[in-house]
């Protein structure tokens, strides 16, 4: 068996131009462009070229992209007050915070501060208790675009072993709530799970966002299953490779996203989707 691939930048591109077709009707009847800010604190390498992938899609969604690059020795105080001032502006519709953060800035204080119908990448626990409640408003964009991806494949989840290997508060712990709404069965493995091959073996559809590559065998793969690899990690050579043996699981599984290509324009797509429905929301449109 050779599994298909899952192209999610081809997805993606779609979603973006469904999003400037919606940005120019609005336009088109007066309105103004859904506004987005995005702060990065410090030059973390690859923190300013995830920066620069969704600032490129809000020139290819219509939309705005206010840029607040700051310095590694913003204060914790200086952050905050920022997104206070982003939260009162009428022209923003959605703030992101690049994370990780420098670490003297607690991280989630930081996510606390952001107006929740402001919180477009869906991390403020108002949007996940939301989520976790089964009455979603903004959700959390990986998740939240693989559940895009599945749609695209055609399978649903309902009835549907769903085995999650990572329990993150950006990707694990969502997807689980997110397969939970798709009406899976859900497990979800993490660092104190001892082997994680038999539970792999038992997936229909298989989620691994863990950040350690090959951490997933092929062989593990359940034949004619789904496998949506979150990961993205830097090989010895350079190359970019995900947390599952891609050759090995694709000769198994039916349906297999690649890496890179597969759930990262998802994930952007996602975020624009978020700024755009919080504008709509804002707008009354």
């Amino acid at each position: 068996m050779t599994a298909q691939l899952i192209d999610g930048k081809a997805i993606a591109a779609k979603f973006k131009a469904d999003i400037r077709d919606q940005v120019e009707s609005m336009v088109a009847r007066g309105l103004r462009r859904p506004g987005l800010a995005v702060i990065m604190v410090g030059d973390n390498p690859a923190s300013a070229v995830y920066v620069r992938n969704k600032r490129k899609a809000c020139a290819e969604s219509g939309l705005v992209s206010v840029a607040h690059d700051l310095p590694y020795s913003t204060t914790q105080a200086e952050l905050v007050q920022l997104i206070e001032s982003l939260n009162r502006d009428p022209a923003i519709d959605g703030i992101l915070v690049q994370l990780p953060l420098p670490q003297h800035i607690e991280q989630s204080l930081i996510i606390e501060k952001i107006d929740p119908a402001k919180d477009v990448d869906g991390f403020h626990p108002f949007n996940v208790g939301r989520l976790a409640l089964r009455v979603p408003l903004i959700r959390p964009c990986t998740p939240y675009g693989v559940t895009k991806l599945i749609d695209h494949v055609g399978i649903s989840p309902k009835g549907r072993h769903c085995v999650v290997i990572g329990a993150s508060n950006i990707v694990g712990r969502p997807m689980a709530l997110e397969l939970l709404l798709m009406g899976g069965t859900v497990t979800v493995c993490h660092r104190f799970t001892g082997d994680l091959a038999p539970y792999v073996r038992d997936a229909d559809i298989l989620i691994v966002a863990v950040g350690r590559p090959g951490i997933i065998q092929g062989d593990w793969v359940k034949p004619g299953s789904l496998v949506i690899d979150v990961g993205m990690n830097r090989a010895p050579d350079g190359k970019l490779v995900g947390d599952v043996d891609f050759e090995g699981a694709s000769r198994r599984a039916a349906w297999i996203t690649p890496v890179p290509g597969g759930v990262g324009p998802m994930t952007v797509a996602m975020l624009m989707k978020n700024t755009l429905e919080s504008a709509l929301t804002r707008l009354g449109a």
